[in-house]
């Protein structure tokens, strides 16, 4: 497991919970995204604090799992679940923060995110 995302109202209030009273670190290294929120360093693992509209008041589900609650693992072949998703049919979208990373969902809508990482890392 690498992270989970969860969406939030106000990330600055959200990270006085998390990182104020929780004690969790913040991770800076959170690319410049179009969008408030914060990464928090949980371990080896991360929760990604994302402000933005949820879905569910709407009813409308971005086609983009990264701006959607999501959770994420790391695979050692991007470019071999990228052919495996494209013979099933299944949609995906690219990660937009510039890593070799996609965006799929499962058959009941959860939005998943898998992260290249180079094996025995």
């Amino acid at each position: 497991m690498h992270h989970v995302s969860l969406l939030v109202a106000d990330s600055v209030r959200a990270l006085d919970f998390y990182h104020g009273i929780l004690g969790i670190a913040v991770d800076d290294s959170r690319p410049d995204l179009d969008f408030p929120g914060a990464w928090l360093q949980v371990g080896a693992q991360q929760i990604h604090l994302l402000e933005l509209p949820d879905p569910a008041d709407s009813g409308v589900v971005s086609e983009h799992g990264g701006r959607d609650r999501h959770f994420a693992m790391t695979v050692d072949d991007l470019d071999g679940f990228r052919a495996r998703l494209e013979e099933q049919g299944i949609g995906y979208t690219l990660s937009r923060s510039g890593r070799r990373a996609l965006f799929c969902r499962d058959y009941d809508g959860n939005a998943i995110e898998l992260i290249e990482q180079a094996p025995g890392r």
